[in-house]
């Protein structure tokens, strides 16, 4: 038998190939440039996805006052549809899904060695921001606000010094709380610049988004294109990498989506996580039993705002999921958590299973 050199050398060349493929499937991850609008796409069909159940999802999503709405596969955009006269270039607000913007912004400020998660909040800008006694306030550090865990009382959401009053001891009560928006306080006199002059340098621009914050004095809302929420889902995929940019350390980035505490393990920092044997939900004390949404997959972790504003992330399918519209259901608007989820996920799982 004769071999030829030169096809072996190419065999084992392949060989290698193929095995660092396997070895790390991650290569396979596409991120768009930073500037421009050029973005691979990818199809359904391409996917092995079901067709027939796309103009239901589609039909779904308009029935449901959405205004954009993106599957991402490996980076790649699968589904980009724009609703009632919205555009790709248009903006919309973020509302509470905005707060894992803030989450992220911590992790890069703690990582600079700007701050650390575990120091009290008094530490950053003088005692006296609540209207609790001192010593109940010196109990609150940033990973309080961070898990919702801060202990003030939650019957007033204006963030202003006189609605701020102890309830509970830090760590004991878990409570849905616009006081987050200290936090930003907190990044902002640690790096010894405005907030969002901070985001913008160290992770906006870092990913290409577009967008901006517009405060309030109750609420602190990002506005962005959808495909600027999208850019910040791959992050978020990716663990807090982009390309090859380690944005947010990887280790803060795997703790904001584990159970920041045991009284409602669906939270993280910020972040929904599916597939826990509990959740409590905003403004209410009740725990319910179960997945937060059973038909989306367990490993999902999601940002969620008030009028439906999602990004899902999936890791084991690779997928990223943007929703951005009005309330589904206008006469319940509030709430970060609504059956619109399940009822979503009903006509995603159709085409993609």
């Amino acid at each position: 038998m004769k071999f030829f050199p030169h096809l072996l050398a190419f065999l084992l060349l392949a060989m290698v190939g193929c095995n660092s493929d396997d070895a790390d499937p991650d290569q396979a991850m596409y991120f768009p440039p930073l500037t421009g609008s050029e973005w691979e796409t990818s199809s359904v069909s391409s996917l092995s996805w079901n067709e027939s159940q796309v103009p239901a999802l589609i039909d779904f999503l308009e029935e449901k006052n959405t205004k954009a709405f993106l599957i991402l596969v490996k980076g790649e955009i699968v589904m980009e549809e724009y609703f009632g006269g919205h555009k790709a270039t248009d903006t919309w607000q973020w509302n509470s899904a905005g707060k894992t913007l803030v989450a992220a912004t911590t992790g890069i400020a703690q990582q600079e060695g700007l701050l650390d998660i575990n120091t009290q909040v008094s530490r950053y800008f003088g005692t006296g921001w609540t209207n609790m006694p001192i010593e109940k306030e010196n109990l609150i550090t940033s990973k309080h606000l961070l898990s919702m865990t801060s202990g003030i009382n939650d019957e007033n959401q204006f963030v202003i010094r006189p609605n701020l009053t102890y309830l509970a001891d830090a760590g004991t009560r878990w409570s849905y709380h616009n006081v987050f928006q200290r936090l930003m306080d907190v990044i902002s006199a640690a790096s010894g610049r405005k907030f969002d002059t901070y985001f913008d340098s160290k992770l906006r621009d870092k990913i290409g988004m577009d967008g901006t914050w517009n405060f309030g004095l109750v609420f602190n809302i990002y506005h962005s294109t959808a495909r600027s929420m999208a850019r910040f889902g791959l992050l978020a995929l990716n663990e807090g990498k982009w390309v090859d940019a380690q944005i947010v350390s990887e280790e803060f980035f795997k703790e904001s989506i584990r159970s920041s505490q045991d009284l409602n393990p669906a939270y993280g920092y910020f972040w929904w996580l599916n597939g826990k044997s509990k959740f409590m939900l905003p403004g209410s004390q009740t725990v319910f039993p179960g997945s937060l949404i059973p038909n989306a997959p367990a490993d999902m972790y999601a940002a969620m705002g008030a009028e439906d504003q999602r990004i899902y992330v999936v890791p084991s399918k690779k997928l990223v999921i943007i929703r951005m519209g009005r309330a589904s259901d206008p006469s319940n608007p509030s709430f970060a958590y609504s059956g619109f989820d399940q009822e979503l996920w009903q006509k995603i799982n159709a085409v993609i299973d």
